[in-house]
């Protein structure tokens, strides 16, 4: 279990078992074993040798690894990357607007904020795509992906399609377009996970923020004691073995920012939601901190992860929502994702 304190409000988070164990065992360690064939990594500068060991492979790039033994080559990731980041830039123009209402229960709310706001009220092929509920097992996602394929022709003009599914629609073969849809999943879906879910744990976190407070340095300090992207997996490579003798030829590699976000040695009161030790800091050159992975391959997606949660936080503190006083306790379970789910935002 762990406390945040802030603007007066003690909130307990409890962590799934197997998080909590991480962060009673092994936080300031370097490097110690968690399963047979699986060593986890805490310590900065280890965890720094081995991402710059060798890049990523195919495998280890979560949007963009094979689906179903097909590869996706880098020019169709660039050119999804550069549809969906048209699509946030577009959505970032709209105004805030008075009539949002975002009461309820988060994430779940705040997803389906981003969903509408990025990706627009599109066809049902799409929107299903970006359901959390796909979440609960890949062949929830599959099936969604298969009866979107199947539908002929494009939806009406009527619809505005975002450009992501426009790419999407110009596939000319039934394989194509399957392929297509399912990448549209991968590359639309986290965009609307990870901001749903940083903004919640920052809400969780603070709320409500003392008006002096920046918002960059609210969605920092979240990033740091909850990120959304908590380990690295790197599988089992020679170059490793070079490294650190103590890592065999078979293991994998976990590397956990999770724990070196919270490493004593690194932060002041570290399990304490403190946003103003942001100011004057570069994240990007912070030892030990990793939201968007390392400084070798940072995450595509950052550069759109903020300013949503920017504009998604301006209207929170616009409209004075704040988690609910009669909610004390949150809960963290072991997903993709780091969030706490089932906060419920009230107007203060």
């Amino acid at each position: 279990m762990s406390l945040s304190r802030t603007g007066g409000n003690t909130r307990a988070t409890v962590f799934a078992p197997r998080i909590d164990a991480l962060l009673r065992t092994y936080r300031g360690s370097d490097l110690f074993r968690l399963e047979d064939d699986t060593i986890g990594v805490a310590g900065v500068d280890l965890m720094d040798s081995l991402l710059l060991s060798r890049p990523a492979n195919d495998e280890e790039r979560p949007t963009f690894k094979p689906v179903q033994g097909r590869s996706v080559p880098r020019t169709d990731a660039s050119a999804l990357m550069q549809a969906v980041s048209a699509d946030v830039r577009a959505a970032l123009k709209k105004p805030l607007g008075d009539s949002v209402d975002l009461t309820g229960k988060w994430p779940h709310v705040a997803h389906v904020y981003l969903r509408d706001l990025v990706f627009g009220r599109e066809s049902f092929r799409f929107r299903v795509l970006v359901d959390r509920r796909l979440e609960l097992t890949p062949k929830l996602t599959w099936m969604a992906v298969a009866a979107g394929t199947a539908m002929l022709g494009k939806p009406g003009t009527e619809i505005p399609l975002s450009n992501l599914a426009a790419r999407v629609l110009n596939a000319e073969t039934y394989d194509d377009r399957r392929y297509a849809m399912y990448l549209y999943r991968r590359v639309a879906a986290p965009v609307c996970f990870t901001v749903s879910a940083l903004v919640t744990n920052a809400l969780w976190l603070g709320s409500p923020f003392d008006e002096g407070v920046p918002n960059r340095d609210i969605l920092l300090e979240a990033l740091r004691l909850l990120p959304p992207s908590w380990n690295i997996l790197r599988m089992a490579s020679p170059e490793y073995l070079a490294v650190d003798d103590r890592i065999g030829p078979k293991d994998d590699i976990l590397m956990l920012p999770l724990l070196t976000h919270r490493d004593p040695r690194l932060w002041d009161d570290p399990d304490t939601f403190r946003p103003e030790r942001w100011a004057g800091l570069d994240p990007d050159d912070q030892p030990g901190y990793l939201p968007f992975g390392h400084a070798s391959e940072r995450c595509w997606g950052r550069h759109m992860v903020m300013p949503l949660a920017e504009r998604l936080l301006d209207i929170v503190r616009r409209d004075g929502l704040v988690v609910s006083p009669q909610q004390t306790v949150g809960k963290v379970e072991l997903d993709g994702l780091l969030e706490v789910a089932g906060v419920r935002m009230v107007r203060r």
